[in-house]
């Protein structure tokens, strides 16, 4: 899916609320209602592109043996991943695996071009699923169940007898940024490391930047994803904090403000040049930043 689809429902949702806000104050509580009851239709348009709800491309169009596995959650929701295990037993059972967080539209079949690279430059098992309610996954997504999913995913690595001893690598793109430092801050024992691109503080703080406006409506938000807090909580995980200078949907001073406030002394900072929000893997120097992080923290830890 290219950058142009992945963002429209974002660039929508702004453009829509930017217009009620322009006719006068008498729109205000027009504003406020979009703000509160369409909110979770707005962060999480697991429908766009059309067709994301049941057109799911599998790993297998880029030539990696996978399985297709289905969790159920301790709600009851059945969550699709898909597990991509390297053929050699060594690696396999003794190396890396990272688990993807996705973005906030599509599904993880859109994020194919991500794991083939996980998978085949840096040899890693590659653990990529949809929460709920995107894709084939059931139930309607929210912070909470989000959370959930995360939970079951992680919670299925530690226990699967070919992945339960390597290495777990957390990486998330954007919304997923969030999830992934949520993951890492209450496991951060359990995990090796955390990779976090164009990602936000939490949802109250992007929404005045994208709307100034809407600033005295962020007491609505229902859905938080307080990732400045929670990133407080960490302590020592290697960090990778991945960049777009030219940003257009998360303010890379967001990024910037999580990179400051992390206190792990094992963080690194890369920002890549007119790098938008859903083309920074696209950019130099991208994959060779997560080359030389996982060598120098991931690699070296599990071993």
């Amino acid at each position: 899916m290219d950058g142009s689809s992945q963002d429209w429902s974002v660039r929508l949702l702004l453009k829509s609320l930017k217009i009620i806000s322009a006719t006068g104050i008498s729109c205000i509580g027009t504003l406020a209602i979009i703000l509160y009851f369409a909110q979770s239709a707005l962060i999480y348009p697991s429908s766009f592109p059309a067709g994301s709800r049941t057109d799911v491309p599998t790993p297998d169009r880029y030539s990696i043996p996978y399985e297709d596995i289905t969790l159920e959650t301790k709600d009851g929701e059945q969550i699709k991943l898909f597990v991509m295990k390297q053929t050699d037993p060594e690696l396999r059972t003794d190396g890396q695996t990272v688990i993807i967080f996705c973005a906030n539209a599509g599904n993880m079949g859109h994020r194919l071009p991500i794991a083939s690279a996980f998978y085949k430059i840096l040899q890693y098992n590659v653990v990529l699923f949809s929460y709920r309610g995107y894709g084939l996954s059931t139930g309607k997504p929210s912070e909470a169940g989000i959370k959930i999913d995360s939970e079951t995913v992680l919670e299925y690595i530690k226990k699967e007898k070919e992945l339960k001893d390597t290495g777990i690598l957390l990486y998330g793109q954007s919304l997923g940024g969030a999830v992934a430092i949520y993951l890492a801050a209450k496991h951060e024992d359990e995990v090796a490391g955390l990779i976090v691109e164009n990602t936000f503080r939490s949802i109250p703080s992007l929404i005045p930047m994208v709307l100034p406006i809407a600033q005295y409506f962020t007491f609505l938000c229902h859905q938080i994803w307080p990732s400045e807090k929670l990133l407080l909580k960490i302590k020592k995980l290697p960090i990778l904090f991945l960049s777009g200078e030219k940003d257009e949907i998360v303010p890379p001073v967001q990024m910037k403000v999580l990179y400051e406030i992390c206190q792990s002394p094992n963080k690194v900072w890369r920002q890549f040049a007119n790098a938008t929000h859903n083309e920074t893997y696209l950019k130099d120097g991208y994959w060779t930043s997560i080359i030389d992080f996982s060598n120098d923290f991931i690699v070296k830890k599990t071993q």
